[in-house]
């Protein structure tokens, strides 16, 4: 006979723990590049904390970093974790309070001496920021995207992917072997920091993700006609950079008139960027994201529209050159019932919310049914030394994520009875 499994009374997360985990993980600095010196002695720590909670762990060829605590039965994992790397100057919570979270759920089954029907997993995926070679490395690697032509991409200092995958103790001529299929995982759920300012405001501590937002990025370059700025009259002038500018206000009505979630022009390269010429060529990259993949497409289509009348007013010449469509990822309605019931259970508001980041998560949702949990962040800052989240909002994420993973754990054994 299978042993009751205890609920949040019975198996309560020690916060104290968990926040001096985090804090720990922050002596290696909040700039923790994936495959700098800085991330592999994070990586050394972390592997030491998973093993001091009775983790057997391994790194895959990829690089990602495994923890494995045995099930009661033969089973596919359940599964859990983030990422410890950072982008410039990050925060001390973004990708690590998933990891040690997922740490201090592990520690609090010991504790109590519980083991679950599946057996359990804590994967810290590698390089999921992309500060170098593209983001999602790990978890690309795990369900089999990241291709050879990338490990031939090189960082600032020469050094192929293939090459960092092998300085954090991979294997990149051994991919094929970290590839999982479909099925392999019983579930995953994600904990992290919302990035925004949405829990906050409505003053609710848990957010239950409905999905991982798609992205489309649409390469745009204006080309007028350079010119002296003193000799040239306004009516004969042909501004590249005014007509970016007012296309770059099209992109930002796009998203304020609700036609997509978030839609941004983050960086302008102006040609011949000089005070005294009228600006020749300006090119930029549109950003759209949302939930729904029509919405996107019609916001694209939009602001081409705009753009035609733009260049046709302004005697300039527009291009726009649309890159492959981020697909989005719904969450697995499984999962997200059982953080709706765990937050019921343990007495704590929660709010449905897509995510507009990307997340390992997104990859997972190919090998099995996959969830995420966000807590406030303090101000909606993050990738910021500024990023807080107060160790009470930590702890009841955790307590969630905990919560969760138990109850998947019994669904997902006894469907049958969990109706």
């Amino acid at each position: 006979m299978a042993p009751v499994r205890p609920f949040a009374r019975t198996a309560q997360i020690d916060s104290v723990s968990l926040c001096d985990r985090i804090q720990l993980i922050s002596r290696s600095g909040t700039t923790r590049l994936a495959y700098s010196e800085e991330d592999v002695r994070a990586r050394a720590v972390v592997m030491e904390i998973m093993r001091n909670v009775g983790l057997n762990v391994s790194i895959d060829a990829a690089g990602n970093i495994v923890g494995r605590r045995a099930g009661r039965e033969k089973r596919p994992p359940l599964a859990f974790g983030s990422h410890v790397d950072t982008v410039r100057n990050g925060g001390l919570y973004d990708g690590i309070l998933g990891v040690m979270a997922a740490v201090e759920c592990v520690a609090t089954l010991e504790k109590i001496c519980y083991t679950t029907a599946h057996p359990i997993e804590l994967i810290v995926f590698a390089n999921e920021e992309g500060q170098r070679f593209g983001a999602l490395c790990g978890s690309r690697a795990l369900v089999g995207s990241l291709k050879a032509d990338e490990l031939a991409r090189v960082d600032e200092n020469g050094r192929t992917l293939a090459d960092a995958i092998r300085d954090i103790g991979g294997d990149a001529a051994q991919l094929s072997g970290a590839v999982r299929r479909s099925g392999d995982l019983a579930a995953f759920v994600e904990l992290h920091i919302e990035q925004g300012g949405t829990l906050e405001k409505a003053e609710v501590p848990i957010g239950i993700v409905e999905g991982i937002s798609g992205i489309s990025y649409t390469d745009v370059r204006v080309t007028g006609a350079a010119n002296h700025s003193g000799t040239t009259s306004m009516e004969l002038r042909k501004d590249a950079l005014v007509a970016a500018a007012e296309l770059v206000l099209c992109v930002q009505t796009a998203a304020l008139e609700k036609r997509c979630h978030v839609a941004t022009v983050g960086q302008l390269v102006v040609s011949p960027n000089a005070t005294n010429i009228v600006p020749g060529e300006v090119g930029f990259t549109i950003e759209i994201r949302d939930l729904d993949r029509e919405k996107i497409l019609a916001s694209a289509k939009q602001i081409r529209e705009c753009g035609e009348q733009i260049a046709f007013r302004s005697s300039v010449e527009i291009e726009f050159s649309d890159r492959t469509l981020i697909e989005s990822v719904p969450c697995s309605p499984v999962v997200r019932d059982a953080i709706i019931r765990s937050c019921t259970d343990l007495g704590l508001k929660f709010q449905t919310l897509p995510s507009g980041a990307g997340h390992d998560a997104q990859m997972m949702a190919q090998l099995g049914p996959t969830g995420m949990i966000f807590v406030p962040s303090v101000g909606g800052i993050s990738h910021s030394p500024r990023e807080f989240t107060t160790s009470e909002d930590c702890a009841r994420g955790t307590q969630v994520l905990l919560e969760t993973i138990l109850r998947l754990d019994d669904t997902l054994s006894n469907p049958a009875e969990s109706q």
